[in-house]
C-alpha cells in the first residue's frame, strides 16, 4: 500500500508539472536533476508517511483526529480553533519558544527560510512560474503563473529588488538559525549530552550548505564577475539534491508529520469534554474514557495482553496509575513481609591460649 502510494502521489506531482509548465514549454532543462531529486523525495515522503499512518498508535490518533473535528456539534468551534492553532503553533512557532528562547528562534528562522525558499525554488524549477518582458522597453517583468499572466513590476523597482533576491533574504534566514541552532548545540549541557550527528548536525549542516552555496552565486555574478560561477552552480546543485534525497529518511522528515499531530489536540479536546474513566480502586477520575479504550485497543494491536480473565474487572487499563504504584509496592512489602528469615551461623568461642 504505500509503495502504491508513493507512485501514485509521484504520478500527481509529474502530472501537475506538465500541466503547470504548459507541457514543458516553460520548464528549464537545466533544472531537471532538481526534477528528478523532488521527485524522488515526493515518492519517498509518501511512502514514509503512509508506513507511519499505518502504525496502530498514529492510526487511532489519525481515525479519531478527524472524528472529533468533524463532529456536526463541534466543527464550528474546531475551524475557529484549528485556525487559532495553526497561527499560534505553525506560523510562530509557539510549542518550541516555550522550551526557550534560543530555540524558539533558530527554529522559527530556520523554518520561515525554507519556506520562503521552497516557494520560490519549487515554481520556478517546475516551470510553473517564469517571468516575460512587459513590452520593447525592457524595463519591466510580467509574471507568469501557470501560464496565466498574474502582476507585472519594474525591474528596478522595489518590488522587482525583492522578488529577484528573495532566494537571498531565504539563506539570511536560514544562515542565522543554524548559527543559533548550533551554538546551543556546542554549549548547551543538555543539547551536548542528547545531540546524535544524524539527527542534530547533518541537517543543520545541509540546510547551511544549500544557503551558503546559494549565496555564493550571487556574489559571483553581482560582485566577481561570474568567477568560479560553473564550480558553485554545480556544488549548490549537489547541496540541493543531497538534502533532497536525504529529505524523507532523516529528521527534516517532520516538517510533513507535524502539521498531523494538530489533530492530537484535538482529540485531548474532545476527552476532556467526554466522559471521563474512573479508576476501579480509588474510583477517582484520571483519564478520558475515550483514550482509555483507545489505548487498550491499540495495546491489543500491538499484542500486549494486560487483560484479566477473570474478576470484574477486564484490564489492567482500567486502574489509574498511582495505584499501579501503589499495587506495586503493596505486593513488594507482602512478598517480603512473608519471605523466610535465613538461619543465622553459630559463632563458637575463640580458643583459649591461658
Amino acid at each position: 500500500m504505500a509503495a502504491a502510494v508513493g507512485l501514485a502521489t509521484t504520478a500527481l506531482m509529474v502530472v501537475a508539472i506538465l500541466i503547470g509548465s504548459r507541457r514543458l514549454a516553460h520548464f528549464d532543462a537545466a533544472l531537471v536533476g532538481y526534477t528528478f531529486a523532488t521527485l524522488f523525495a515526493t515518492f519517498g515522503i509518501s511512502y514514509r508517511f503512509t508506513i507511519w499512518l499505518q502504525r496502530p498508535p498514529t492510526a487511532m490518533y489519525w481515525k479519531r483526529g478527524w472524528q472529533v473535528f468533524l463532529r456536526p456539534d463541534s466543527l464550528g468551534r474546531n475551524l475557529v480553533q484549528w485556525l487559532k492553532r495553526l497561527g499560534a503553533i505553525f506560523f510562530a512557532n509557539s510549542f518550541i519558544w516555550r522550551r526557550g528562547i534560543s530555540r524558539g528562534a533558530a527554529h522559527w528562522l530556520v523554518m520561515w527560510g525554507c519556506i520562503l525558499a521552497s516557494a520560490i525554488t519549487f515554481p520556478l524549477v517546475f516551470g510553473w512560474i517564469h517571468f516575460e518582458f512587459t513590452d520593447a522597453t525592457f524595463q519591466s517583468y510580467t509574471a507568469v503563473m501557470f501560464g496565466f499572466p498574474v502582476f507585472s513590476f519594474g525591474i528596478h523597482s522595489i518590488p522587482g529588488y525583492l522578488i529577484f533576491h528573495g532566494l537571498v533574504w531565504a539563506s539570511f534566514l536560514v544562515i542565522a538559525g543554524v548559527m543559533i541552532a548550533m551554538r546551543r548545540r556546542m554549549v548547551g549541557h543538555d543539547a551536548r549530552a542528547l545531540q546524535r550527528f544524524g539527527e542534530d548536525f547533518l541537517p543543520l549542516i545541509l540546510l547551511y550548505a544549500v544557503s551558503v552555496t546559494g549565496l555564493m552565486l550571487v556574489v559571483s555574478y553581482k560582485w566577481m564577475n561570474g568567477y568560479a560561477y560553473d564550480f558553485l552552480a554545480i556544488t549548490h546543485a549537489v547541496t540541493v539534491i543531497g538534502t533532497l534525497l536525504w529529505m524523507p529518511f532523516g529528521k527534516l522528515f517532520h516538517i510533513f508529520q507535524r502539521p498531523a499531530q494538530l489533530g492530537v489536540l484535538f482529540y485531548k479536546d474532545a476527552g476532556r469534554r467526554g466522559e471521563q474513566a474512573r479508576c476501579v480502586v480509588c474510583s477517582q477520575e484520571y483519564a478520558s474514557l475515550m483514550h482509555i479504550e483507545d489505548l487498550i485497543e491499540v495495546e491489543r494491536q500491538l499484542g500486549y495482553r494486560y487483560d484479566f480473565p477473570e474478576g470484574s474487572v477486564d484490564h489492567y487499563q482500567r486502574v489509574c496509575p498511582r495505584c499501579r504504584r501503589l499495587t506495586v509496592a503493596a505486593v513488594q512489602t507482602q512478598l517480603w513481609a512473608s519471605a523466610a528469615v535465613p538461619a543465622q551461623p553459630e559463632i563458637s568461642a575463640p580458643p583459649s591460649h591461658s
